[in-house]
Parts: structure tokens; sequence; C-alpha cells
């Protein structure tokens, strides 16, 4: 199976983004975490990106706030899918990182969850995983099922303790 690659800006960005490394565990999609800026360490973004597919990457999801640039950085050297993850950041509450991560120019495409949505950026590389692995892919369809019935069992709750 491929592994998911998680890149954040900032160290300070771990709370936010452990959800999503929980969820690919869950999953048990293999993923290492790693701590790349795209202004100070562009060279090694870079070279993260562009040997993603030779180390046995299937995604890369990029969380950054602020100017929120490490996606796109990643996205320009790879042919990966990347998924970014704005950070919510105490400027603008997101929306500078919202903003930066979901207007890419034409050709460099980075799919975009909503700001600090980790557990959805990592269900997103399950499902473009799961294309290819049908072991996965019932996985996904399991975690549905366990989500409606969750909802269904609060929908009992409320209706006994309230009426119909």
């Amino acid at each position: 199976m491929k592994k998911v690659i998680i890149v954040m800006g900032s160290d300070s960005d771990l709370p936010v983004m452990e959800p999503a490394m929980k969820t690919l565990a869950d999953f048990g999609v293999p993923h290492e975490v790693r701590v790349i800026s795209a202004h100070r360490t562009p060279e090694e973004a870079h070279r993260l990106s562009a040997n993603a597919r030779a180390d046995g990457v299937g995604v890369i999801i990029a969380a950054a706030g602020k100017a929120a640039h490490l996606a796109g950085v990643l996205a320009a050297s790879t042919t990966l899918p990347v998924i970014g993850v704005p950070i919510k950041s105490s400027a603008f509450g997101g929306l500078d990182s919202l903003l930066s991560t979901v207007q890419m120019p034409a050709g460099v495409p980075v799919a975009t969850v909503a700001v600090d949505g980790a557990q959805n950026a990592a269900l997103l590389a399950v499902q473009m995983l799961a294309i290819c692995d049908g072991q996965l892919a019932e996985a996904l369809s399991e975690h549905k099922l366990a989500m409606a019935d969750s909802v269904a069992a609060k929908d009992a709750k409320v209706r006994a303790s309230y009426g119909k």
C-alpha cells in the first residue's frame, strides 16, 4: 500500500494534525510526518515532493497557517495528489490560510479541506488510495455505515427523550 506524507509548516500545527494521523492509523494506512517550511526550507520541500512517488508515497497532505504556501509549493514539484489543510491563525481566523491554499493557479491543483480539517484530509487521502485498493474501499464503506449507525442511535435517544 502506498503511504501518505503529512507535511506541516511548523510543529505548532501538530495538535491540529493529530486527527489525520489517527485516522490514517485507524485505516492501517502507513504514513510519515514531517515539518518542512515552504519559506525557510524550500529546497527540502522541493526534494520531498519531487522524490515522493519514488519513495512510495501515494498522497501528500500539507498543513500550514498564515501565508500557507506549503501545499502549493509541494504540488508544484509532483504529479501526486496534494491535499491542503489551512490552519487557523490568530490574525485572520484561518481565512488567509484558506485563500492561500485554495487559490492555486491553473495547472497546479491542490485539493483543499476546511480550516483545521485534518480528519477530512486523511479521509480524502484514504479515498484516493482506495481507488486501487479493494480492502481499503471496504473499510471506508464500513466507516460510513458506522457513522450512520451512530447518528441513528443519537436520533433514537433524542426521540425517546423528547418525543416524536
